[in-house]
């Protein structure tokens, strides 16, 4: 899904920034990084860890695009908004599949290793 297709949508809409909520969910993303820091890599830790961390980093990506003017419904319109609108787009093909190894974990049950966890 392109950008266009995101907002012709409304997954994407335009907003005035809110500073409260992105201070609030920069503090939320740097909890779920530190509490992945503290987890012991293992084969039982490696899908929680890889949760954790993509939740922290999906939290970050929507204050930025809070930041930016724009609430964002959709997880998969992050990865359209890293790579047109902020013209990051070796960020956003990275995003995006780490989104897609993070769903098959959470909503698939596949399990993952320490290697590609890390």
């Amino acid at each position: 899904m392109d950008w266009k297709e995101c907002c012709s949508r409304r997954i994407a809409k335009d907003v005035k920034p809110d500073i409260g909520m992105i201070s609030s969910l920069t503090k939320s993303s740097k909890n779920k990084s530190e509490s992945e820091s503290r987890l012991e890599m293992s084969n039982t830790t490696a899908g929680s860890k890889l949760s954790l961390a993509y939740d922290s980093l999906r939290e970050l990506l929507e204050a930025l695009s809070l930041k930016s003017g724009y609430k964002i419904c959709n997880h998969e319109c992050y990865t359209a908004f890293l790579k047109e609108v902020m013209k990051e787009s070796y960020k956003a093909d990275e995003f995006n599949e780490i989104r897609k190894v993070r769903n098959a974990v959470n909503y698939y049950g596949k399990e993952i290793s320490v290697e590609e966890t890390n």
